[in-house]
């Protein structure tokens, strides 16, 4: 009997979600509205500078870092991290730990302090005119 009543409900919930109207010579009517949920202009850029939005490029050093081109430094640091966090088991060393990375690579301060805005200056997203 429970078989029968979940197979009536069902079908009065189909007939609910559908909403359907008979007309005169026997055929259904559909009386919902189809909603339009794409989009009306389609976004042809892809990854990154989908991401970054319009009218905006990237520096040569940023763009080839982000597609995985590294200088010679920036890969031997990268190497530098993945062996520490290999030898001690850490995911996500701390910034006391990175400072310990840079220091063993042999990295030392040496030269005045600049502010920082100086070198987001240079990885700072250059506007470009979009027409």
């Amino acid at each position: 009997m429970t078989v029968k009543l979940k197979e009536q409900e069902s079908q009065e919930i189909e007939e609910t979600k559908t909403e359907r109207r008979i007309q005169s010579d026997g055929a259904f009517e559909e009386r919902r509205k189809p909603a339009e949920r794409r989009r009306s202009m389609v976004d042809r850029r892809s990854g990154f500078d989908r991401r970054r939005g319009p009218g905006h490029r990237r520096t040569e050093e940023r763009r080839a870092a982000e597609e995985g081109e590294m200088t010679d430094e920036q890969f031997e640091f990268l190497m530098a991290i993945d062996q520490y966090k290999r030898a001690n088991q850490r995911p996500f060393p701390t910034w006391t730990e990175v400072l310990e990375i840079i220091k063993a690579l042999g990295y030392r301060k040496v030269a005045e302090q600049q502010p920082l805005e100086s070198f987001r200056k240079a990885d700072r997203l250059q506007p470009v005119e979009v027409g």
